[in-house]
């Protein structure tokens, strides 16, 4: 496995120097400030990336304010309580993607978000507060209380959200293979542990957050990086 400066320098070469890389380079939002999102906007950002995966993200964000207007801006309590009638209004509404399995989820996880808020004040705190080194322990969660918020649409949410990470793109997976991290999209609990370890040991070295080195990962495979 490269330092992460010999990682960098790769990267940079592919993207026409260092200051053209950095200008690639996701900026993760402070905690403080992801502490402060109103839970309403982490259920919207859930719904968000669950609707665009497998979809056009442009329809969807062509359409996101009828969502917000539809959903009555995603307070977690209303929506915990979403009614058979609510479900039929929904599915029939044409301010939104009509897809029945998908507006289930708001309800799913606005119950997931009242719990969280219960456990750790609000759901933006226990996101802020996850700690890094356990960033897989932080997925696991999305995924086996949230509903559909496995693979990259939790990861894609919590970048969205602001919250430090990485997406694991498909030139982000091609790299961790070359680097010999994993041998394949990385999905059982082992070759997670063996990616949270090696981006822990990349951070350590660099100091960077977990976004930068996820991105000049895919920008050091040669086509073009999806992250």
């Amino acid at each position: 496995m490269r330092s992460f400066d010999e990682i960098f320098a790769i990267a940079a070469e592919r993207k026409g120097g260092a200051e053209a890389l950095e200008a690639l380079l996701p900026q993760p939002k402070p905690a403080a400030e992801i502490a402060a999102i109103p839970d309403d906007r982490i259920l919207s950002g859930m719904t968000r990336a669950i609707f665009q995966a497998g979809f056009s993200w442009k329809v969807i964000d062509a359409k996101w304010p009828g969502f917000e207007e539809a959903f009555e801006g995603f307070p977690p309590v209303r929506w915990k309580f979403m009614s058979d009638d609510d479900l039929d209004s929904l599915v029939s509404d044409k301010r939104i993607v009509r897809n029945g399995p998908k507006i289930v989820t708001v309800r799913e996880n606005a119950s997931l978000l009242c719990d969280l808020e219960d456990e750790y004040g609000s759901a933006a705190k226990c996101i802020a507060d996850w700690p890094m080194d356990d960033f897989i322990g932080l997925l696991d969660m999305l995924k086996k209380r949230g509903s559909r918020l496995g693979g990259n649409t939790g990861t894609y949410f919590l970048r969205f959200l602001g919250k430090d990470g990485w997406v694991m793109g498909r030139d982000g997976v091609a790299a961790l293979v070359r680097e010999g991290v994993v041998d394949k999209t990385p999905t059982g609990k082992g070759a997670m542990k063996a990616v949270q370890a090696a981006y822990n040991q990349w951070a350590e070295e660099s100091g960077r957050p977990f976004g930068h080195i996820s991105r000049t990962l895919a920008a050091s495979i040669d086509v073009a990086p999806s992250l």
